[in-house]
């Protein structure tokens, strides 16, 4: 029965191209309106979260307040303080930095040195193109050797390697450096740029670059299979507790993707559900044919009673063609909201992630829809006297 329903759907739509198309309209954008949003709000959304994870989504920066500096707590031993008392912390690491003349011959660049300890570069993941990162060694004996960012290594050695070369670094005085590595060309985070930076052993940037004892941030690497978020809340109460809620600021890229997330995925349900607006006019479309159906086809309405039909059956057959609108709208609409999305997020130069909750969300909808504005047309239908059918011109 229901296969046979399908078929006269079909038949009393091809019957009726033109009204057909029309009524599928609404049904159609109003399918292809949601999927496209909430896909290209996932394709936004992950891209941005893409762009922040290039800071490292396991790691949390620690930066101390000009006024807490000299107080004592955020020294180096703070390191093993924090890793000790806060759980979920992996390594956490000292850094300073500032901007610095620095010259080859007669090339010349300004850069940001950053003094930091030798498993800076593990603990960043960081590849190089030439040699390797400067070892424990030459932290604790304070050499002057230095690791290149790979736009500065292009300015000061166009022609030639850079590892074994020596750079003048200009403080105060210019003091010679031994390149000992030079990295491979990485994308900046929020807070450097790595292709424009000269990382320098830590003690010997605070001893014989700057000649200071106060620490300018620390990196902290959260351990594998910890949450970000939740060691970074941990974090955030330890250090209210020891040094008040202006004696730092702290930086987390996860806490930005998921806010990055949670606002993109908010607008995109909105606008979503603006969207499905549109669903609701395509079912007053559809309603609409239901009605024009039904008082078309009032005689073999009345036939159909004659020869024994139910109600119910009637009933059945009208909700059917109504749903089979909705479905063939529905398909139809996914089709063309995909392509839409794929036109827009590679307009965008994104990423294209398909939202397939999205699909059975505009999909389920669409049938609610033919069910709830087909179900009148269909009661109607059924309530039908077969002798006054019979009589209908």
């Amino acid at each position: 029965m229901v296969i046979e329903n399908i078929k006269l759907a079909f038949n009393a739509m091809r019957g009726n191209k033109m009204r057909t198309a029309l009524s599928l309209l609404g049904i159609v954008i109003g399918v292809a309106s949601v999927v496209a949003i909430l896909t290209i709000g996932e394709s936004a959304s992950q891209s941005i979260k893409d762009a922040i994870a290039i800071g490292g989504l396991d790691m949390v920066t620690i930066y101390p307040s000009s006024g807490q500096r000299n107080t004592g707590i955020f020294n180096e031993e703070f390191s093993s303080m924090l890793r000790r008392d806060v759980e979920g912390i992996d390594v956490v690491l000292p850094q300073n930095s500032s901007i610095a003349r620095i010259r080859v011959g007669q090339e010349a660049a300004d850069a940001s040195v950053v003094g930091v300890l030798s498993d800076y570069g593990d603990a960043l993941n960081l590849e190089y193109a030439q040699g390797s990162f400067f070892e424990a060694m030459d932290n604790i004996n304070r050499r002057q050797v230095a690791v290149l960012g790979s736009s500065i290594a292009d300015t000061l050695f166009p022609d030639q390697e850079a590892v074994g070369q020596y750079i003048s670094l200009f403080r105060n005085q210019a003091k010679n450096y031994l390149v000992v590595g030079v990295l491979e060309s990485k994308d900046p985070t929020f807070n450097l740029s790595y292709d424009n930076s000269v990382f320098i052993p830590y003690n010997t940037y605070g001893q014989r670059f700057v000649r200071s004892t106060n620490v300018g941030a620390f990196v902290v690497k959260v351990t594998d299979g910890f949450d970000t978020i939740a060691v970074s809340d941990k974090i955030t109460e330890y250090l209210d507790d020891i040094v008040g809620t202006d004696g730092y600021a702290l930086f987390s890229p996860a806490s930005l993707a998921e806010m990055a997330d949670q606002i993109t995925g908010t607008f995109s349900t909105f606008l979503a559900l603006i969207a499905a607006i549109s669903l609701v006019v395509g079912g007053i479309g559809i309603m609409n044919i239901m009605l024009v159906s039904v008082a078309e086809r009032t005689r073999e309405i009345g036939v159909r009673k004659a020869i024994g039909a139910s109600p119910a059956v009637i009933r059945g057959q009208f909700l059917i063609e109504a749903l089979t609108l909705t479905i063939l709208g529905g398909f139809l609409g996914i089709v063309l909201g995909s392509l839409l999305s794929f036109a827009v997020t590679n307009l965008m130069d994104w990423s294209l992630h398909l939202s397939y909750a999205s699909f059975i969300l505009a999909l389920g909808f669409s049938m609610f829809v033919g069910v709830f504005f087909g179900w009148y047309p269909a009661v109607k239908a059924s309530k039908l006297d077969p002798i006054e059918a019979l009589n209908h011109e």
